[in-house]
This record gives C-alpha cells, sequence and structure tokens, in this order.
C-alpha cells in the first residue's frame, strides 16, 4: 500500500511546489499509525527544464517522525537526490513505524 502525499497529478515544467531559498519543510500530520518503509522524491530532468538548470531539485534530506504522545522526533532517514539520476527516486527508511502526530512546535 503506497500513501502519496503532496501529490500533482501534473507535474510537467512549471507546475511544481516551490519552496523559497536554500531549504524548505514540508510537514505532513497523519491520521493513524503507519508503517512507512520509503520515501520517493522528484523532480523534473534537466533536458526538459526551460531554464536548462536543475539547480531548484533538492539534493540532502531527512525524514523525521514524530509521536504525538511524547513529542519527540525520530530521525527515520537520510539521502541526497542526485539529479544525474532518474527523475524519480525511492529511498528506504530506517524506522518502519511511526505514530499519528502534532506538527514539530505545535501543542
Amino acid at each position: 500500500l503506497a500513501l502519496t502525499f503532496w501529490l500533482q497529478s501534473d507535474v510537467s515544467s512549471g507546475n511544481c511546489r516551490p519552496l523559497q531559498g536554500h531549504q524548505g519543510q514540508v510537514v505532513i500530520r497523519l491520521p493513524a499509525q503507519v508503517h512507512l518503509t520509503g520515501v520517493t522524491v522528484q523532480h523534473i530532468y534537466k533536458e526538459v527544464s526551460p531554464s536548462g538548470t536543475v539547480i531548484s531539485a533538492p539534493r540532502d534530506v531527512a525524514v523525521l517522525g514524530v509521536d504525538a504522545d511524547r513529542e519527540e522526533e525520530t530521525l527515520l532517514g537520510t539521502f541526497m537526490y542526485n539529479v544525474a539520476k532518474e527523475a524519480i527516486q525511492t529511498f528506504p527508511l530506517k524506522v518502519r513505524s511511526t505514530h499519528r502526530g502534532k506538527m514539530p512546535g505545535s501543542k
């Protein structure tokens, strides 16, 4: 079973969810406990980019889970998205279970 978040039906050039600056954060609050096995990142190929570059592609990514009961974060995995490889890259996560949670910083 794959859960798809931040999904867009049109992932063509110009139809993205841009993040401001050189760092960004995406928070996904889950309604129930899930068993995570991996995360997939997709970015446009350099060859079809209107600017001819992919400087906006994510590079170093960290995935954290937040336990709502204890309000503590657990590092689920870190990885590097490589623009020289496939546009869609899937990375395995180390910890396979996380509970539904509050967003970091919320009470």
